[in-house]
């Protein structure tokens, strides 16, 4: 991997522990106490923490030629992608930049264009996202199913998300429509690279607006995803 720049769709804890596997194997650095590899956790990661992203990856190196800046988050705010351009474009030398998120369906396409993507192959290996998956839409069944099941089966997929019984049960259902739209996104902006057109550009723009919304508890599930099954484009049926 001669890049730099590296986006890894995994859990926290075991795209850490790749990563560091990958610095050990590839780079012959010493993982344990080394203040040369930085760890950083996060549930939501903010322009905030970009800036101190950034500000860590200024500094020269402790010991040897390389240092390593692992980012974990839950999400990633479209403002704190927009703020890693930059860093992720033209990190400095020596400098190895991984963000790992759970789902890749809302890394901005600025931000996308800039990184490798990788995913952890069975055999524990790093490897380019695509050569695993092939099309992005294999990667997100239920998004897929949502997009080209047609309107009995999209019905039928709301009502499933809207039918929580509990405060638990809901945010859980919540949860799920989060990561429906995030596969949406990514299948969205696979095809967009290929084919572009207002309507795809329209339906994209909406689902980063309402996926903000199911951030907030008081938003309808019901009508946004609702509304969701009757703007999609023809180029995602």
């Amino acid at each position: 991997m001669r890049q730099h720049s590296f986006v890894i769709e995994a859990e926290s804890e075991e795209g850490i522990a790749h990563v560091l596997s990958w610095l050990a194997s590839e780079l012959k650095m010493e993982t344990k106490g080394n203040p040369d590899i930085i760890i950083s956790r996060h549930k939501l990661f903010s322009v905030e923490d970009a800036r101190t992203v950034t500000q860590h990856a200024s500094q020269k190196a402790f010991s040897g030629e390389n240092r390593a800046i692992i980012i974990t988050a839950h999400r990633v705010y479209h403002q704190a992608q927009n703020a890693l351009l930059k860093l992720f474009e033209e990190p400095s030398p020596g400098t190895h930049l991984f963000l790992i998120l759970p789902t890749l369906g809302g890394l901005l396409p600025t931000l996308r264009s800039r990184v490798q993507v990788l995913h952890i192959k069975n055999n524990d290996s790093l490897i380019p996202h695509e050569s695993k998956y092939g099309p992005t839409r294999s990667i997100f069944p239920d998004a897929d199913l949502f997009l080209k099941g047609g309107r009995e089966k999209r019905n039928a997929i709301i009502k499933s998300l809207t039918n929580g019984k509990d405060e638990e049960s809901r945010h859980k259902k919540r949860e799920e429509a989060i990561a429906l739209i995030n596969g949406m996104e990514s299948i969205g902006y696979q095809i967009f690279s290929k084919k572009r057109s207002n309507n795809l550009t329209a339906f994209l723009t909406d689902l980063v607006t309402l996926r903000g919304f199911l951030y907030e508890r008081s938003a309808s599930l019901k009508m946004i995803l609702s509304h969701l099954s009757i703007v999609i484009p023809k180029e995602l049926l």
